[in-house]
């Protein structure tokens, strides 16, 4: 339970730094001033670019907390049952040494298998992630206020996480199936023999498989990351004008 924790709050930082900090970046170099209110372009290749550096960090993350989960569960196929370890005995101790296992035996492609997937996920993913908060915090807030209100910043978050999950939920399915791959036995090829034969074996409705779940889940934990984060900005700006009066 500690590592999901621990590897949510450090990915949720690095991701809305990386946001924030290209957005401020566009701002400058288009109009001169990082305050000044980012267009849609703007925000849309801010989205872009934290989705690529949230690839860069989450791949490893997510493939060891499915490995982890995998060794806790049998693997089923033609009716043969096969156990991944001995009884008490799992393949991996912990977080830890299961990257380690993972890089001595199959490398850096290994510890960044389902990449592609993820690509085709967190880029278009995060787009649909800030992008909708944007639209929905600026049209919810009141005319004449500078900044949203905490309930504002609530909903447009939770909104935007619904949003963001649920379009995300079908290669989701692929990249988690792509990196739980190679524990028993290398099924797929890849992204598209993977897609293919789930839906060859499993039908479409395979892809929107813990759809709920995510859309329910995305509303609560969106809101409460988009609300730490604006509270967070006018924290800085605030003691930005303090020392620079």
């Amino acid at each position: 339970m500690s590592f999901p924790l621990a590897s949510i709050a450090v990915y949720s930082s690095v991701v809305f730094g990386v946001f924030s900090n290209t957005q401020r970046l566009l701002s400058q170099l288009r109009h001169g001033d990082t305050s000044h209110a980012p267009v849609l372009a703007d925000v849309a290749l801010a989205s872009m670019v934290a989705g690529f550096v949230s690839v860069g960090i989450g791949t490893p993350v997510d493939l060891v907390k499915i490995r982890l989960q995998m060794q806790t569960q049998p693997y089923i196929t033609a009716n043969n049952k096969l156990k991944p370890t001995v009884t008490g005995f799992p393949m991996y101790r912990g977080p830890i040494h299961c990257f380690r296992t993972v890089l001595q035996k199959e490398g850096i492609a290994g510890i960044y298998r389902g990449v592609g997937a993820m690509l085709l996920r967190d880029v278009p993913g995060y787009c649909l992630y800030f992008i909708p908060y944007t639209f929905f915090c600026g049209w919810i807030t009141p005319d004449g206020c500078i900044s949203p209100n905490p309930s504002s910043v609530w909903l447009a978050g939770g909104i935007a996480g619904v949003i963001s999950w649920g379009t995300a939920t079908p290669m989701d399915v692929v990249k988690s199936r792509l990196q739980a791959d190679g524990v028993y036995l290398n099924k797929y090829k890849g992204i598209l023999d993977c897609i293919l034969q789930s839906y060859q074996n499993e039908g479409l409705k395979v892809f929107f498989r813990g759809i709920t779940v995510n859309a329910v889940r995305g509303f609560p934990m969106s809101s409460a990351m988009f609300l730490g984060y604006e509270l967070s900005l006018k924290a800085m700006k605030r003691d930005q004008t303090e020392t620079n009066p």
